[in-house]
């Protein structure tokens, strides 16, 4: 694994956004909930709308927290297993594939991301009217985070001097 230090500027500050954004989201899921709790057992009142709100956060903290770990290289890796047996050579072509099959999906990700968005934009949620499409914005949104981070470290394996080297990656 790399550490965030060793990115670009542009991508250190992008990875520290998303960093604050998931610590924002958890801590008002966390206190969001326990309201929602506490009202519950005190005056027996739920409030619909906590539902919703933790529903948007959740969602979207799943799909941050997906380019948060693509900023670290943290993702289980396939090629963990297969890579102890190939020579270094093997493993840096290994590297190379999976991460450009990984920047195509990633790529189909955000294609239907976006189609599914714009088509649920028009829908509401049922309690506080929220457009559905911002819902489902967070796939196409994280998704593309993620491919800025996975394409970073594709770039990284081609610019490495010499075939077999070290990326700084966990294989």
């Amino acid at each position: 694994m790399h550490e965030i230090s060793e990115l670009p500027a542009p991508l250190k500050l992008i990875s520290r956004l998303i960093d604050i954004v998931i610590a924002v989201s958890g801590m008002t899921i966390i206190a969001i909930v326990f309201m929602n709790a506490v009202l519950r057992f005190v005056i027996n009142i739920d409030s619909g709308w906590s539902r919703e709100i933790v529903t948007f956060l959740m969602l979207w903290t799943v799909f941050l927290g997906c380019a948060a770990a693509a900023a670290r290289s943290a993702h289980m890796r396939v090629t963990e297993i297969v890579a102890l047996v190939l020579p270094p050579s093997g493993r840096w072509w290994l590297e190379i594939v999976v991460s450009i099959v990984t920047c195509a999906l990633l790529i189909l990700i955000i294609w239907y991301g976006v189609r599914i968005s714009i088509r649920t934009w028009d829908q509401e949620t049922s309690v506080l009217y929220w457009p559905t499409g911002l819902l489902y914005a967070a796939m196409p949104v994280g998704t593309f985070l993620t491919l800025l981070f996975v394409g970073n470290d594709l770039i990284g394996l081609f610019r490495s001097p010499t075939v077999g080297q070290d990326t700084g990656r966990h294989t």
